[in-house]
């Protein structure tokens, strides 16, 4: 149930988000528009087929996949500065942000 919710998490926190950077941001798009961009952030865990078991639920995704690692997170955050790529990266934080509470909760 809880992998389900965290599932989950990863298309509604962006969705919460998402009416809000269009109201912030300039050109202004539609909500929807910087949702799909965000939710398609999820494709970073293309890194989970280099892990075996691919999925472990007991397993902290932070520091042990590949583009989870702290280094990346740093690259995610340099992503903010450029416009064009502002709001995939707000996307990426958001998706180590819930990964990160993920491996508080176990």
């Amino acid at each position: 149930m809880r992998s389900a919710l965290h599932l989950l998490a990863h298309f509604l926190v962006p969705g919460l988000v998402a009416p809000g950077l269009s109201k912030w941001l300039k050109p202004m798009r539609s909500w929807q528009h910087y949702w799909f961009l965000m939710s398609a952030t999820i494709v970073i865990d293309i890194d989970h087929l280099l892990a075996n078991p691919i999925y472990d639920p007991n397993r902290c995704s932070i520091g042990f996949h590949p583009l989870h690692t702290v280094w990346a997170i740093v690259a995610y955050v340099g992503l903010l500065y450029p416009k064009k790529t502002r709001i995939v990266a707000i996307g990426l934080l958001i998706h180590m942000a819930l990964d990160g509470i993920d491996c508080v909760l176990k």
